[in-house]
C-alpha cells in the first residue's frame, strides 16, 4: 500500500466512527439527546460536542493547522477546561442538536483535509500533552482519535439500546444477528451469573 492509501484507510475508518456516532442520534428529540445517561454525565449530544472538539484540537492546532470557524459556540477554547473540565461536554441551550451534527459534519471534513494534505508522517505537536510526549506524527494523532472516536460511538450503543432498545453498528451493517429471542438469551446469561455468589 502507498501513503495515499494508509491515508484512506485512515480517512474511511473515521468517517465510520463519525457515521456511527451520529446515527445513535437519529429520530432522538432535544431533551433525549441532551439528558444525561450515566452518573458522570454522558449524554448522546454531549458525546458529540466532544468528538467534535477532539478532531478540530488534534486535526487542526497540532500540526498548524486553523479552524476556520473559531468563534462559533461549538468551540471550546483550551483555557475553558481550567475552570471546567467537561466544558467540551456541556451543550448549552443555545445550540440546536441539528446545528451542533452539522457543525461536526464541517469538523469532520476539516479533519479528513488534514489527511489528504499532508503525509502521514508530518510533525506535529500536542499543546495540551506533556512536554517530554508532546511531539507527534499525523498518523499517530488519527490512530489516537479513530480509537477516541470508535470508544464513543460504542458508548452511544449502550446509552441508545437502554434508552429504546435500537442497537446495531451503523445503517448499513447492524452486526446484530436477526431470529435471536432476545429474552431468552439474556435469560440464559442471568442464569448463567446467578450460578455464581453476590
Amino acid at each position: 500500500m502507498t501513503e495515499a492509501d494508509h491515508g484512506d484507510v485512515l480517512r474511511r475508518y473515521l468517517g465510520a466512527a463519525r457515521e456511527a456516532l451520529l446515527w445513535k442520534l437519529e429520530g432522538l428529540e432535544e431533551r433525549q439527546l441532551r439528558l444525561p445517561r450515566t452518573p458522570t454525565g454522558t449524554s448522546f449530544l454531549g458525546t458529540v460536542l466532544h468528538c467534535a472538539n477532539v478532531e478540530i484540537g488534534y486535526f487542526g492546532p497540532t500540526f498548524g493547522r486553523v479552524w476556520p470557524e473559531p468563534d462559533h459556540p461549538a468551540v471550546i477554547p483550551l483555557d475553558a477546561y481550567d475552570s471546567d473540565p467537561q466544558a467540551d461536554w456541556t451543550v448549552p441551550a443555545t445550540i440546536p442538536a441539528a446545528d451542533l451534527i452539522a457543525f461536526y459534519g464541517r469538523v469532520g471534513a476539516f479533519a479528513d483535509a488534514a489527511l489528504a494534505q499532508l503525509p502521514l508522517d508530518a510533525p506535529g505537536r500536542v499543546p495540551w500533552w506533556p512536554e517530554e510526549g508532546a511531539q507527534t506524527t499525523l498518523q499517530h494523532i488519527a490512530v489516537h482519535v479513530l480509537c477516541d472516536l470508535h470508544r464513543h460511538a460504542g458508548q452511544l450503543d449502550i446509552l441508545r439500546e437502554q434508552l429504546d432498545g435500537a442497537a446495531g453498528l451503523r445503517p448499513a451493517v447492524t452486526n446484530v444477528p436477526d431470529g435471536v429471542d432476545w429474552p431468552s438469551y439474556v435469560a440464559r446469561l442471568t442464569a448463567i451469573a446467578e450460578q455464581f455468589p453476590t
